[in-house]
C-alpha cells in the first residue's frame, strides 16, 4: 500500500508541474498577444486613423476598428487582433512583427 501511495503522490506532482508549465506558457502568450494587439492598434491609428481626421484622409471612421482597439486596451487581445489585422491588410499596410 505504501508503494501505491507513493506512486499516486508522484503522479500528482508530475501533473501539477505540467499544469504550472502550461500556465506559464499561456501567461507569456497572453502578454505577447497584448503587446501585439497594442502594436496593431498603434499602426492602425497611425496609418489609417480614427475619428474626424480619418474621414478627411480615407473616408468615414471605422466603428469595428474602434471596438477592436478598445478590446486591446481593455485586455482582450483575442477579440481585437483578427479585426485589426484584417483592417490593416485591407489597406495594404504591413503588419507589425509578432514577438
Amino acid at each position: 500500500m505504501c508503494k501505491s501511495t507513493t506512486s499516486f503522490i508522484a503522479a500528482i506532482v508530475i501533473l501539477i508541474t505540467g499544469v504550472c508549465a502550461v500556465t506559464g506558457i499561456n501567461a507569456q502568450s497572453m502578454t505577447d498577444d497584448a503587446a501585439y494587439c497594442q502594436a496593431l492598434a498603434q499602426k492602425y491609428t497611425e496609418y489609417v486613423g480614427l475619428g474626424a481626421n480619418a474621414e478627411s484622409r480615407r473616408g468615414p471612421s471605422d466603428v469595428n476598428a474602434g471596438v477592436a482597439i478598445a478590446e486591446c486596451t481593455n485586455g482582450n487581445p483575442g477579440a481585437g487582433i483578427p479585426v485589426l489585422e484584417q483592417k490593416l491588410r485591407n489597406d495594404r499596410i504591413d503588419l507589425p512583427a509578432r514577438k
